[in-house]
């Protein structure tokens, strides 16, 4: 059975651990590798170097958003014409995707050297803290074609619904990124967080490699055929990559202004404590994000094919499994929270001043499955303004006056600041209900559709 008819026929179950498994692990390695970078510079370089890479962390996501941009956007538009028999839009996929990669990752690149110290300033962060993150970022940013190309056709691997290769090319490079970090902080220990930089891109330059290599001579289903726009397909591609790509431009400005808020009644402190929050969050939402990345295909595929009534049955499949997995997740932290922010922050009494906070941020994070996995199946059938209001709503239009407001209405307290992440979470979930209803009434009147022309 080749990988569209497993799409189409296999047990929904079973199609979800099979799509999941590798997809969940591969994302789960690279949350991992930024997970332990923090780790590495927290214990090996000091409580400053932490701060800084806090301090950069939400810029790093203008890269996420250009892979998330063209690589769910692309996958989105392979997957539907793998199940509708499409060779010639499956042929145009790869050529143009590293050509809209190299021209955005360019101007990214370019531009994020340049204004690196006042993007710094806007997370509060100051002096050498400030300098460290400044240096950092510029590495980073020197990798960005790198990053771009390796994230965002990863995906498209997970598009043709090969999960296990994009599991090992993904799991390879962040093995590897692990394995250079403390070499790089011991061989240039002046350098800092510059040297765990310096260790990302050079990982992400192998694997970017690699992963060139499979689309020249491995893959099955879509082959690289030399750079060539296809302007019959970027408006596709834009229309459904634009919620993923706002939901990475959102996160960098929400984290901004939470960072921003936080130190004004917190104190400089409270950089490092949401630094470790957001890596923590960052690792436990990654698995979540690999389910997603497993439902993408299958969704796709059936909508193409014209299968409503498997397209249903399968989103209620990847909702009650990632919500499983959040709550595996919820558990845990809720349960070692001292212990977990101990692993990136070594003064106690920063640990237990900010415990109960890191606590009260997770309180609604078991809805976080449910919660992408909504916005996953908009992106897979092409409805690009639903996805995108929810990101919208839930990473900015939401959650930035909130974060502004609460600490205020709590006498300039800073517990405003991570109270208003769960309330955020709470109004979107109720939100996302109501939108996979009238979803579900949209596939029904397809199904019935389908049964009368039948």
């Amino acid at each position: 059975m080749n990988v569209r008819d497993k799409l189409l026929k296999e047990n929904p179950w079973k199609l979800m651990l099979n799509l999941s498994i590798p997809a969940i692990l591969g994302q789960f390695i690279v949350g991992l590798y930024a997970f332990v970078d923090s780790i590495y510079v927290g214990q090996m370089v000091g409580t400053d170097a932490m701060s800084a890479v806090s301090a950069a962390s939400p810029f790093i996501l203008i890269n996420n958003a250009v892979a998330v941009l063209l690589g769910i956007g692309s996958g989105s538009v392979l997957s539907r014409a793998i199940g509708d028999k499409d060779e010639k839009t499956i042929k145009k996929i790869m050529g143009n995707f590293t050509f809209l990669v190299i021209l955005l990752s360019s101007f990214i690149m370019i531009v994020g050297i340049i204004l690196s110290p006042w993007l710094i300033s806007l997370s509060g962060a100051k002096g050498n803290i400030q300098n460290m993150g400044v240096s950092y970022l510029r590495i980073i940013y020197i990798g960005s074609i790198f990053v771009n190309f390796m994230q965002g056709a990863n995906m498209i691997i997970r598009a043709e619904g090969r999960m296990k290769t994009a599991m090992g090319i993904m799991g390879a490079g962040a093995l590897l990124n692990i394995i250079l970090d403390p070499i790089f902080i011991l061989l240039f220990p002046s350098k800092g967080p510059q040297a765990v930089a310096l260790a990302t891109i050079i990982s992400q330059l192998i694997q970017a490699l690699v992963t060139l290599i499979y689309f020249l001579k491995i893959s099955p289903v879509v082959k690289f055929n030399g750079l060539k726009i296809a302007r019959d397909i970027n408006k596709e591609i834009f229309s459904v990559g634009i919620s993923a790509m706002l939901m990475q431009i959102m996160m960098l400005i929400q984290m901004t202004i939470v960072y921003n808020t936080a130190v004004r009644y917190g104190g400089k402190s409270q950089i490092a404590l949401m630094g470790a929050a957001q890596r923590v969050l960052q690792l436990a939402f990654v698995p979540i994000w690999g389910m997603s990345q497993g439902m993408q295909p299958a969704i796709g595929t059936n909508f193409g094919a014209k299968e409503y009534l498997r397209v249903k049955k399968l989103t209620n499949v990847f909702i009650i499994g990632s919500t499983v997995l959040a709550g595996i997740f919820f558990i845990i932290i809720e349960i070692f929270s001292k212990q977990i922010l101990s692993t990136f922050i070594t003064n106690y009494k920063i640990v237990n001043e900010g415990l109960v906070n890191f606590r009260l941020m997770y309180l609604m994070f078991l809805t976080y499955g449910f919660l992408i996995m909504i916005v996953t199946y908009f992106q897979a059938i092409g409805k690009s303004k639903q996805a995108g209001f929810l990101v919208m709503l839930r990473q900015f239009l939401l959650v930035i006056p909130l974060v502004l407001i609460i600490p205020i209405l709590l006498n300039k307290n800073v517990l405003g600041v991570w109270l208003a992440l769960p309330i955020n979470d709470t109004i979107i979930f109720i939100f996302a209900i109501f939108m996979l209803m009238k979803e579900y009434k949209y596939l029904n009147n397809l199904i019935n559709r389908t049964k009368l022309i039948i």
